[in-house]
């Protein structure tokens, strides 16, 4: 094997352990925090980029954490259904993974500088507590994945922190002066934490539809996630709700909050939710919910965008 062929494979490599596909994960608070700053006049877009370049680097962090101890932790077996894990496929050893791991918080932290300056002493405790907490899903003595807690870390912080947090940095920048030791005033709003509730519950959806896929692999390897506590009726009624949730959040802007009707675009996207969730109730294998998982991300960025745009456009 020539040495371009090695290092196209070692690239396609780490590529899988990042998992692009869940970016959207990251970016969908950042669009639909964004989209609200402009609509309430605090639009900011230095604040705005490294808000998503942090979190899209704890995004990816977490990927390396979960692939690396996922591995050690014997969760990743052959017969589960997923997609390749580089680290117990042996495709990268568990010691540069790590290393990939500590070096990508590292520069969330370091990208975290930043917005502290502009966030003041709130960011900082949300950004070490995030970082933290994307080690700890599946690392550390108590990991979060592995006792049923990881949907409600995805719904807090892929969530109701990321959309609020990147509302509020941007606020700050227009009504506050840096580093603050307090939240000032008009950075943290009845709205904000509205509009962050579609794109955590849809961030979590992805998680559920993970976790159903797994649920067998993951109860033999002794992984308590939600979906295993729960069983599959159970999992897909969590799943339904948390879709449901995302498609009354934009009636609410509308009817209780006095926004345009821009804010209604997102259910443009009911039939393809609805086509998803039918997969979600009738099927297990990872044939048909490696499609859902990727289908439900789409999902996530196509709502983002639409909330987003019709936060701005009316």
């Amino acid at each position: 094997m020539s040495s371009a062929e090695v290092e196209i494979s070692r690239t396609k490599a780490w590529l899988m352990a990042a998992r692009p596909q869940t970016l959207p994960a990251a970016a969908a608070p950042v669009i639909v925090g964004t989209g609200l700053a402009v609509h309430e006049g605090v639009f900011a877009p230095l604040p705005a980029v490294m808000a998503f370049v942090g979190a899209a680097l704890i995004q990816i962090g977490t990927n390396f954490a979960n692939d690396y101890y996922d591995a050690v932790k014997g969760a990743d077996t052959d017969d589960r259904e997923g997609f390749t894990r580089v680290t117990q496929s042996g495709l990268i050893s568990p010691e540069q993974v790590k290393l990939a791991t500590l070096v990508t918080f590292a520069l969330a932290i370091l990208t975290g500088t930043y917005l502290v300056y502009v966030g003041g002493v709130p960011i900082l405790v949300v950004g070490l507590v995030s970082v933290f907490c994307g080690w700890a899903y599946t690392g550390g003595p108590y990991p979060l994945g592995y006792h049923g807690l990881g949907d409600l870390f995805v719904f807090v912080f892929f969530g109701l922190i990321a959309v609020t947090g990147t509302y509020y940095v941007q606020a700050a920048a227009v009504l506050a002066e840096p580093l603050s030791t307090t939240i000032p005033a008009g950075t943290v709003t009845r709205e904000a934490i509205a509009a962050s509730l579609p794109v955590a519950g849809l961030s979590t959806a992805i998680l559920v539809v993970n976790n159903v896929r797994d649920k067998e692999t993951d109860a033999e390897a002794g992984k308590r996630t939600l979906a295993v506590r729960l069983g599959y009726r159970a999992s897909r009624l969590e799943f339904t709700a948390l879709f449901a949730l995302a498609y009354v959040v934009p009636l609410w802007f509308w009817l209780g909050a006095d926004f345009g009707l821009g804010v209604l675009l997102p259910l443009v996207t009911l039939p393809y939710a609805a086509m998803i969730a039918r997969t979600i109730w009738t099927r297990t294998d990872g044939e048909a919910l490696n499609p859902a998982l990727e289908q439900t991300g789409k999902l996530l960025a196509v709502y983002a965008l639409c909330f987003a745009g019709g936060l701005v456009v009316l």
